[in-house]
């Protein structure tokens, strides 16, 4: 039976990138050693991670002046290390979900903090919008895409200070204007490579101005310097990495995946607006491209463990939904395929049709 990846994370890859991962970890590039057991410093990896800095440069068109680092620790890491590196006095967030929830946490341990706005009150199925960024605030946080929620903010806001964005879970499905961002970081296992690496897009400019010692690892101008070399990187995800946005470039590039993204969301939400045994969790107007929530509708609720099974039965993997939201989710990143997205449709008709 064909399987069909809805996991949110880690997530699906293209499967040429995954058979490139695969092959170098036997043999990289042609020298008869593991990618896994080569030296970071080695003279044929470097050009791996150059080209990985530059598509990222090309694909973003990141302006002068910017920095991309490949760092350790995920984006749970840079909700500590934003605030060590950019908060004096005054930091704003938008809580959108359990994400920006805990960067928001984190930020608390370096000074003011002020939640501009919480969808906290409707289980965050919404983005707030009537809100305003103190003008004295060093930055403005934003969660582009809640994973476990279902909405996402497809489009950049303007602020009367500088903002910085966790792009996890959408960086590289739409272009972006990376100009309005002090900082811009990912965890790289949604849009980008395999678990154990995350990106960070940062302004030259805006660093070293706390006035705080901060720690080696934790200074992003330690990363800058050492050109993501200060301590051994994780080769194999930047590998995975690398081959992935060449991917991307030879399939369109973002404005290509934006269009996917449209079209694969366009095909399921339809059917969950029309099938009468499914609801969407998120407003509509914020509905996530990438993770598409539903649950069942009261009057068939008690159906819900049914539909899960009939489900997977028919190939469908990772669709559960999180405890916080229950029901359903399918992940929708830029691997993913329209034939998934339409499989998962026929199976939602065909059990509306036994019921």
């Amino acid at each position: 039976m064909k399987k069909y990846n809805f996991n949110a994370g880690p997530s699906m890859l293209p499967r040429e990138v995954i058979e490139a991962t695969a092959a170098a970890c036997l043999d990289f590039d042609g020298c008869g050693l593991s990618l896994m057991e080569i030296s970071h410093r080695a003279k044929n990896f470097q050009p791996v991670l150059d080209e990985a800095v530059a598509l990222i440069k090309e694909l973003l068109n990141v302006p002068e002046g910017y920095s991309v680092l490949f760092l350790s620790g995920g984006a749970s890491t840079e909700f500590c290390r934003v605030p060590y590196n950019f908060l004096k006095k005054k930091a704003a967030y938008l809580n959108t979900g359990t994400w920006s929830k805990k960067a928001l946490q984190e930020a608390k341990m370096f000074g003011e903090t002020v939640e501009v706005a919480s969808s906290a009150d409707a289980n965050f199925n919404y983005i707030p919008k009537d809100f305003v960024v103190p003008v004295d605030a060093d930055y403005f946080h934003i969660t582009t895409n809640n994973t476990i929620y279902g909405t996402e903010i497809r489009r950049e806001w303007d602020s009367p200070v500088p903002m910085v964005g966790d792009m996890s879970s959408d960086i590289f499905s739409r272009p972006v204007d990376v100009s309005k961002y002090d900082c811009i970081y990912a965890g790289a296992q949604k849009n980008l490579s395999m678990a154990g690496v995350n990106i960070v897009i940062v302004k030259d400019e805006a660093l070293e101005k706390v006035g705080r010692p901060i720690p080696t690892m934790m200074n992003y101008m330690t990363h800058v310097k050492g050109g993501s070399m200060y301590n051994t990187p994780p080769v194999v995800p930047i590998y995975c990495a690398m081959q992935n946005l060449r991917w991307i470039k030879a399939h369109g590039g973002v404005e290509a995946m934006d269009k996917l993204a449209h079209q694969r969301a366009d095909i399921l939400y339809a059917e969950i607006d029309r099938n009468k045994l499914f609801r969407g969790t998120a407003a509509v107007e914020d509905r996530s491209l990438m993770n598409i929530c539903f649950v069942m509708t009261d009057e068939y609720k008690d159906l819900e463990a049914e539909f899960l099974s009939y489900a997977t039965e028919r190939g469908m993997v990772g669709i559960k939904g999180h405890r916080s939201v229950g029901g359903f989710r399918a992940s929708c990143y830029n691997a993913q395929t329209i034939e998934a997205v339409e499989a998962l449709v026929q199976c939602m008709k065909d059990f509306e049709a036994t019921h």
